[in-house]
Order: structure tokens, then C-alpha cells, then sequence
């Protein structure tokens, strides 16, 4: 069963599960290379460890051989498909359902009600493939991909956006994060929207009775995700510390601390300008990255920057 907790098995095939479910494939892969490229880096250091186990480099080699050759089901238009068949399964009238309705986050109960299943519907009750694209920038995706052998490109991805946020019943406080952050570059404020959704989970009580059993973590710890990483556009990529900030219309400003490196960082922006400032230390330069230019900051240094011009100065 694939994240989305709808499906578990096909309607007219016996037993339960499905097959090659996207998501899950593109991150066992991950996984496998992440695990092989963490053994060339300790291979020689820890010799004596891999023989005690009996790891061979031919075990080695069959990782990296797995990592290529899982299967990501596409549709004939060159989405990703959910899993194996899914293009097979019918539409479901969400206009309908959402008028008889007031809340439909539990299809899979409303459905059962009605003698139905989700099985039988391309519907998720949260984000699945779209994970994909929390996890991973467009680019990374596409490389990934490519290593197994399938040609994806970032063009396709806002169309893929589209395809399962009409087919997802956001029946998870999570799956509203992800949508914000899928959201944030694609459609800023229909982000905002979900974000203050996510935010507001809690408090609203927005799965009906949820609350008194104890508060989603995981749903507040995703906001300070988007706000951060989404919103201000933080994302640390090699030895540089980058800054790409795309704020709702409805946030126009936003400011946040960070420790880097042995810094202790401020960054803010609003009015089209950027700008990170590096509190005194003792800790040596760092790189940054503002939208698209890498400048080297020390302590007690602030670096500015607009789309078009990036100013650099030192406080007096």
C-alpha cells in the first residue's frame, strides 16, 4: 500500500497490494545509491568491519544494479503514475461527492457507506506522488530518473502538480504541508491557502475530534518547513547556503535566525529586497547564496540583494 492509504489492493484482482507504487520505488533507489555512495566514502577506513559482516563488493554492486532497474509506472502522456494501473481506474465525481458532503477527507468511509471502494478510483486520501516533489527539486528528479532509465522533464512537473491535487481528498493535516510546498513556487497563494490550513489544524480541529487526543507535530514541524525552506527558499547544496525567497502576496515580510556552520545567521526579506546577516564569532567564512550569485560572508558581515543587483557591507 502506497502513502496515499486509499488503495490496498486492485478491484478485480484477488488479494490485497499493489504494484510498483512511484513513490515508494523512487525512494528505495534513493535509498540504495545514498547506501552505496556512503560505503566508497568509508570503503578502506572500515575493511576489517565489512569483513567481519561479509560484505562483498559483488553484494555492493547488486545494490547499485537494484537502484536502477525499480520500475516507475508513467501514464502515456508522461506523467508519473501513482502505481502500476492506475491510469485503469475510474474518475470519481468529486463535484458531487463534495455537494452531498461537507467533508470528504474519509472518502474510504463514505464510499464503504455507500457499498463502494476507493480501490476502484483514481483518488488519494493524501499527497503521494507529490512527495516526490517535497523531497526533491525538479532537477534532482529528473536526474534520478534518468538513472533508472526514464525520461522525466521539469516541464512536466506543474501539469503532474495539477493532476493529483484534483484527485486528492486531503483527508491528513500532512498532506496540506505538502501541498503548500508543492504549491509555493507553482501558485503562491492557493500555498498560502494550504498552509494556513496546516497551520490551523489544531486549533479548528479540522478532522473532527482529533484534538483532545493530543496535537500533529509532524503538521506543525512541516509549516516552519515551508516558511522556512518554502517560503524563504533556504536550502543548504554543497558548501553554499543559498537564499530564494518567494513570499505569498499576503506575506510581505518574513524573518527568521538559523545556526550554520558555527554562525548564528538572520535572515529577512520583503520590499523585493534580501538580506543575511552573520552575528560576531570566530567562526570563519561562509558561502552564500543570494538568488543567484554565491558570496563569501563572514562574521559581522550582512550581504544584500535584489533580482538584479547584490550589495555587500560591513557594519561599522
Amino acid at each position: 500500500m502506497g502513502p496515499d492509504e486509499f488503495h490496498d489492493g486492485y478491484p478485480d484482482r484477488p488479494g490485497e497490494g499493489i504494484d510498483d507504487n512511484a513513490y515508494t520505488n523512487v525512494m528505495v533507489s534513493w535509498l540504495l545509491q545514498v547506501t552505496v555512495d556512503a560505503y566508497g566514502l568509508v570503503a578502506e577506513a572500515c575493511r576489517d568491519r565489512w569483513e567481519r559482516m561479509e560484505l562483498t563488493a559483488d553484494e555492493v554492486a547488486r545494490w547499485d544494479e537494484m537502484s536502477r532497474r525499480l520500475i516507475v509506472p508513467f501514464f502515456n502522456g508522461g506523467l508519473i503514475a501513482q502505481f502500476a494501473g492506475y491510469e485503469n481506474l475510474a474518475q470519481l465525481d468529486w463535484a458531487d461527492y463534495r455537494r452531498r458532503y461537507p467533508n470528504i477527507g474519509r472518502l474510504d468511509l463514505i464510499l464503504e457507506a455507500e457499498g463502494d471502494s476507493t480501490n476502484r478510483y483514481q483518488l488519494s486520501k493524501q499527497a503521494d506522488v507529490l512527495m516526490l516533489f517535497y523531497l526533491f527539486s525538479p532537477d534532482e528528479l529528473s536526474v534520478m530518473l534518468a538513472r533508472m532509465g526514464y525520461d522525466f522533464h521539469p516541464d512536466d512537473v506543474p501539469e503532474t502538480i495539477e493532476y493529483y491535487l484534483d484527485r486528492t481528498s486531503n483527508g491528513s493535516t500532512l498532506s496540506r504541508v505538502v501541498n503548500a510546498w508543492v504549491l509555493a513556487r507553482l501558485d503562491r497563494e492557493r500555498s498560502w491557502g494550504s498552509f494556513r490550513e496546516a497551520l490551523a489544524s489544531d486549533i479548528d480541529d479540522v478532522q473532527g475530534g482529533t484534538t483532545p487526543e493530543g496535537i500533529h507535530l509532524g503538521a506543525m514541524a512541516g509549516t516552519i518547513d515551508i516558511v522556512q525552506r518554502g517560503y524563504m527558499g533556504v536550502e543548504p547544496r554543497g558548501d553554499v547556503l543559498w537564499f530564494d525567497p518567494a513570499l505569498p502576496s499576503d506575506l510581505t515580510r518574513l524573518g527568521l535566525s538559523l545556526r550554520y556552520r558555527g554562525h548564528w545567521l538572520d535572515a529577512q526579506t520583503g520590499d523585493g529586497i534580501l538580506e543575511v546577516s552573520l552575528r560576531p564569532s570566530a567562526a570563519a567564512p561562509v558561502r552564500i547564496g543570494l538568488i543567484d550569485r554565491i558570496v563569501e560572508v563572514g562574521p559581522g558581515e550582512t550581504v544584500r540583494a535584489t533580482i538584479d543587483r547584490l550589495d555587500s557591507s560591513t557594519p561599522a
